[in-house]
């Protein structure tokens, strides 16, 4: 189990569930599902391990940050996925954190140790609006979206589906016309497996790599018996051509994972598997849709602007962020790394494609 900790590294008591956590991160600015109790305790099962820290002053919580660990060796590597979680703007609060972050590492004889805050950047300026984070720097191995949209529901229902752009609009009530029907499984009856293969589809389909079915059947079954994770199937004839899974914590909801079969795409499910999930997470009482990931460049030369401009209907506010930045305490020893972990990410990649590529044909 974690400890919930002021630093420096002294416990002030044992955390026994998820709740002290949770509550405490989604008071914060920035607070996000992959800095939640529940996505440390999921990845500590697949080679992490999870520590929790909080920054108080005055005994009021400042800052929070739930940091993975993975050991190399004698050495480990520390990353924070979407965090830390703090006001950027207080920029003594911002120093002090990446200060600490930076004695951390030394301790743990870290390689190096990621963070990845969502750090909205100015987009007339594209430099942060605090102060650079003493000597962190760009990482060349970004592991989360630099980028993503997001669409405000604080709005009234029939105000967001205004908002949309006519195409768009025209393409959810087509999929209705056409006989596309979404069906949202209780946690007890979600179909894994058969998500997992659209999943698989698509990868191959689409030339992006995933992992086995287990991984996905823990994070998604997990999520979703836990009531943060909900999936939406489209059905034509009782047939599954796509699906979508999304999350929700701290009152933002996000789409995570996208599938599907290929087939009867001219009768846009995906068009209203996306406006079932956007009902879905105002009824849950979220104030932010989030798309999960937009191009780092806006033109036709990222390999994500056909997901973007699918994303860029429904009229969500584009939100830059500088990505993942590293500390590295030995930069000799970040680049040795850096050099051998290119090599293993492309053997890992071929293989998790034959692998995907066997599956389906199975």
């Amino acid at each position: 189990m974690g400890r919930l900790s002021r630093l420096p590294l002294s416990p002030i008591h044992p955390i026994t569930d998820s709740q002290t956590w949770d509550s405490t991160l989604a008071s914060l600015p920035n607070a996000h599902l992959l800095q939640a109790w529940q996505w440390g305790e999921f990845k500590s099962r697949y080679g992490w391990s999870a520590r929790r820290l909080l920054w108080e002053n005055a005994d009021q919580p400042v800052a929070a940050a739930q940091i993975l660990k993975r050991t190399v060796g004698p050495f480990s590597i520390l990353y924070i996925p979407k965090g830390p979680c703090l006001d950027w703007s207080n920029t003594e609060l911002a120093t002090a954190v990446l200060a600490d972050l930076e004695s951390l590492a030394r301790r743990e004889r870290a390689i190096f140790i990621k963070i990845d805050p969502e750090i909205k950047l100015n987009t007339q300026d594209p430099r942060l609006k605090t102060q650079d984070p003493p000597r962190f720097f760009p990482s060349a191995s970004q592991v989360q979206f630099k980028n993503t949209v997001w669409l405000d529901l604080t709005r009234p229902e029939d105000d967001i589906l205004a908002s949309f752009k006519q195409k768009t609009r025209y393409n959810i009530r087509l999929a209705e016309r056409k006989g596309v029907a979404v069906k949202t499984p209780p946690p007890d009856d979600a179909p894994l497996d058969l998500l997992y293969r659209l999943y698989a589809e698509t990868s191959v389909r689409d030339g992006f790599v995933i992992r086995h079915k287990n991984y996905y059947r823990d994070a998604w079954g997990g999520f979703i018996q836990s009531g943060h994770a909900q999936p939406f199937i489209a059905e034509v004839d009782g047939q599954a051509v796509a699906a979508i899974i999304a999350f929700h914590f701290a009152r933002r909801a996000l789409y995570m994972y996208g599938m599907s079969s290929g087939q009867h795409r001219e009768k846009m499910p995906n068009h209203l598997l996306q406006w079932a999930a956007i009902q879905w997470a105002k009824a849950q009482g979220c104030a932010i849709y989030d798309f999960w990931g937009a191009p780092d460049v806006f033109d036709e030369s990222d390999s994500m602007f056909g997901v973007w401009k699918f994303k860029e209907g429904f009229s969500g506010d584009v939100i830059r962020t500088p990505g993942a930045l590293d500390y590295a305490p030995s930069p000799l020893l970040y680049r040795l790394y850096t050099i051998a972990l290119l090599r293993l990410l492309n053997a890992m990649r071929r293989r998790g494609k034959q692998q995907t590529k066997a599956f389906i044909g199975d």
